[in-house]
């Protein structure tokens, strides 16, 4: 199994309107860990670059077993584990008549989310995280659980000032 690796080329955001520089709004959060939030920070600093987290994008072509709700959502949480991060909450719902799974697994680091369709052997993951988390270690997990030919990840930095 080829891993494909493709880095997506970065544009100047600041060109659309939205993305201009805004006043700076700070809103306190609960924290689900009962941490003290103001002694943490979530960004990251690599290769002199500081940044939210990595978001990857995985497309899994002639996958198998896309349409095995329990081996959907064991797969997620062994990626979880195996990246470091910490599962609040998963749901996953099948769908009639192909048997599609669609779903998420919500992270104190994020995120990991999924769309299978099993009738084209393809199945769809985003995974983001942030802080200690380590998301291309998912990458393997998802690998091993759903034996595809094919795999294209593309990664993009998330929050870069």
């Amino acid at each position: 199994m080829a891993l494909a690796l493709r880095k997506r080329t970065a544009i100047d955001a600041t060109q659309f309107p939205v993305n201009r520089a805004r006043p700076k709004t700070v809103t306190a959060v609960p924290n689900p860990l009962g941490e003290a939030e103001e002694n943490k920070d979530y960004f990251i600093t690599r290769n002199g670059l500081t940044f939210a987290g990595s978001h990857l994008i995985l497309d899994l072509w002639e996958a198998s077993d896309l349409d095995d709700e329990a081996k959907i959502e064991k797969a997620m949480k062994d990626a979880v584990k195996a990246a470091g991060a910490t599962l609040l909450h998963i749901h996953l719902h099948k769908f009639s008549p192909n048997g599609g799974v669609s779903g998420v697994a919500v992270l104190a680091e994020s995120h990991i989310s999924v769309h299978t369709w099993p009738e084209k052997g393809f199945a769809a993951f985003d995974v983001f995280m942030c802080g200690g988390a380590q998301p291309l270690k998912t990458i393997a997990v998802l690998e091993a659980a759903f034996r595809p030919k094919r795999v294209v990840v593309g990664e993009h930095r998330r929050g870069v000032a």
